[in-house]
């Protein structure tokens, strides 16, 4: 496991109690996992994708990411309509692994864009983390 000291988390990202990040481009946003997150789950072996089209509510399950040590459920970070999804992780899940801030997994029309001001900067996140 990494210490909270080396993990990966970009600036540009905003993060969520259950260890999503979302990133902004226009009015829309990609989302994934953060490193915390891929590092405390290990192998990365599955991961349940949406449809597109499908719309989901902050803080609604989207999805399962599925390890070799655990299973766990995927949540919105914001409102808003999937317009895509990483489709290199049916065939290579483990992208995630090698690198959880540019793999996202799915891309989302945003309902209230404003949403986005209650997430986490990496200065907080971080804070987060070490309590």
């Amino acid at each position: 496991m990494k210490k909270i000291s080396t993990l990966n988390l970009p600036d540009d990202l905003l993060y969520t109690e259950d260890h999503e990040w979302a990133k902004q481009d226009g009015d829309c946003a990609k989302i994934g996992i953060s490193d915390y997150a891929q590092d405390q789950l290990g192998d990365i072996v599955f991961v349940e994708l949406p449809e597109l089209g499908s719309s989901f509510h902050k803080s609604e399950e989207f999805g399962v990411i599925e390890s070799v040590k655990a299973v766990a459920e995927l949540y919105m970070p914001v409102s808003g309509e999937v317009t895509a999804v990483n489709e290199d992780l049916n065939d290579n899940p483990k992208l995630i692994n090698h690198n959880a801030c540019q793999n996202w997994i799915i891309k989302v029309k945003l309902s209230d864009p404003g949403q986005l001001d209650t997430l986490m900067n990496k200065k907080d996140y971080l804070k987060f983390l070490e309590r």
